[in-house]
């Protein structure tokens, strides 16, 4: 009988995100006792469980840096939204009427449809947590569907009140000390602050004090939209408060000098181009982070407008890069190069992903010692074969739907297309039954009454601000 602590990943054509093992176009996988033991073009017959990987892409799994998890209920309501609309229907309207077990919803479905799509390891950044029942709630929906977790706790939606003169919840030490006391568990905890584009400069120092007593990572919305423009990153930057183990998210209006302040820091980007090239926050900052040195690290961000899935993801960054880049060529037919390439979108969404989390020495590559956080891609589709270039199939071809086998710290969390961990049509339902909940409470309330679903309900907007964050007016966290 095989040693149940040990898989052998036999015959898959093997992206690696690993500089020094490089791709292989056939090889194997060794994984013990939930970490990647051994890779090679042929480890031969060995005394383990055996899946078959021969007409798989074989890669690490993907990494998203910043997910309004809670929102997935109310998936594509806002497709067609400006950024206006979704903070009006969203922030002041749908999230005051969430209740605990609609945050539970919330996270089950959206950590379950991210496991699903490839995604191995999620940033919950989970800012409908109201009370501490909210927090409680996330957090289990995290834990119950075993993919690898980062929970950010942000604060609820009365706090952010914009600019917010309320200090950041404490109660994220007693989270801290309930949920995440041990080391090496597969969720951990992270620190997800408002900063000066959405409260009060006194609150942001008080707030920052908060998180190096918490000793968590931190991740902040920077850049995005007009806001971007009044220079947060140097206010963070005069005030000290810029570190390497910060994520800053979006950065599309920094200034140049900015972006330098967070390079020169250590600190990490996360890229959600999607939602960015939707709701006006700028041309994703793609290319401007790497003229720096910051790699970025890619994010979903909200699935009530966009899709969920990291392949969209990867689509959009690359091609909206390139068409930035060619535009800027003078004579784009006698380029002898593109700037990005298929392999350096993988990376970012996957070592890179990683690494911003504070996850990089443990996944984010195929790389011996490393958690065995690995995705498995069928290439029998139609829209696969031949399979010629298996990043560019990864990157242009591939879908939720090709992903046959997740593993997770070297646990088989979906095999053969259905996840194991969490019973989906039970997902499904609550989600829906949170769905039809929010959408009663919205109609008989005087938030947004008016509100439907069908995509022709759009709603009321909130003014855009003019100046610095002493003004009175409410900003959209996406």
């Amino acid at each position: 009988m095989p040693d149940s602590h040990r898989i052998l990943l036999k015959g898959g054509t093997i992206i690696t995100v690993d500089p020094e093992l490089g791709d292989l176009t056939v090889g194997d996988i060794l994984v013990e006792d939930g970490r990647i033991a051994a890779v090679a073009p042929d480890l031969g017959p060995l005394d383990a469980e055996v899946i078959d990987a021969h007409g798989m892409i074989v890669m690490p799994g993907f990494v998203d840096t910043h997910r309004h998890t809670w929102q997935a209920p109310l998936r594509n309501i806002g497709s067609d939204w400006t950024l206006g609309q979704y903070s009006a229907g969203m922030h002041r309207g749908f999230s005051t009427y969430f209740r605990p077990e609609d945050t539970y919803a919330g996270n089950l479905l959206g950590a379950a449809e991210a496991l699903d799509s490839g995604i191995t390891t999620l940033l919950d950044w989970s800012h409908s947590v109201e009370t501490p029942e909210h927090s409680d709630a996330a957090i289990s929906a995290l834990f119950e569907t075993g993919g690898r977790a980062v929970f950010a706790h942000a604060c609820g939606a009365s706090r952010w009140q914009m600019p917010s003169a309320v200090d950041h919840d404490r109660d994220i030490l007693r989270i801290r000390d309930q949920y995440f006391s041990s080391a090496g568990q597969l969720v951990t905890l992270a620190f997800a602050a408002r900063g000066p584009q959405f409260a009060s400069h006194e609150v942001t120092l008080r707030d920052w004090e908060l998180v190096r007593e918490v000793g968590a990572p931190v991740t902040v919305h920077v850049g995005d939209g007009e806001w971007g423009k009044t220079r947060p990153v140097a206010w963070m930057n005069e005030h000290g408060l810029l570190a390497e183990d910060v994520t800053y998210v979006h950065c599309n209006t920094l200034a140049d000098d900015e972006l330098r302040m967070i390079a020169d820091t250590g600190g990490s980007a996360s890229v959600s181009a999607d939602i960015e090239t939707q709701m006006g926050h700028g041309w994703p900052a793609t290319g401007r982070l790497l003229a720096v040195g910051i790699r970025p690290s890619l994010s979903i961000d909200v699935c009530t407008s966009n899709g969920g899935s990291m392949f969209g993801a990867m689509k959009t960054t690359i091609s909206i890069q390139r068409a930035l880049d060619n535009a800027a060529e003078p004579n784009p037919g006698e380029q002898q190069s593109l700037k990005l390439g298929c392999r350096d979108v993988i990376e970012f969404a996957t070592l890179q992903g990683a690494r911003a989390v504070g996850l990089g020495d443990r996944v984010g590559s195929i790389t011996v010692g490393k958690d065995a956080d690995i995705i498995l891609i069928r290439t029998d589709a139609l829209g696969m074969r031949p399979l010629n270039h298996p990043a560019g199939a990864v990157v242009y071809s591939a879908h939720a739907g090709l992903v046959d086998t997740v593993l997770v710290a070297g646990r088989v969390v979906k095999r053969g297309g259905v996840l194991t961990t969490v019973d989906a049509e039970r997902v499904g339902k609550l989600a829906e039954e949170t769905r039809d909940h929010l959408l009663r409470s919205a109609q008989a309330g005087d938030r947004i009454p008016d509100a439907q679903l069908g995509g022709d309900w759009l709603p009321g907007t909130v003014r855009a601000p003019s100046g610095d964050n002493d003004g009175a007016t409410e900003r959209s966290q996406a």
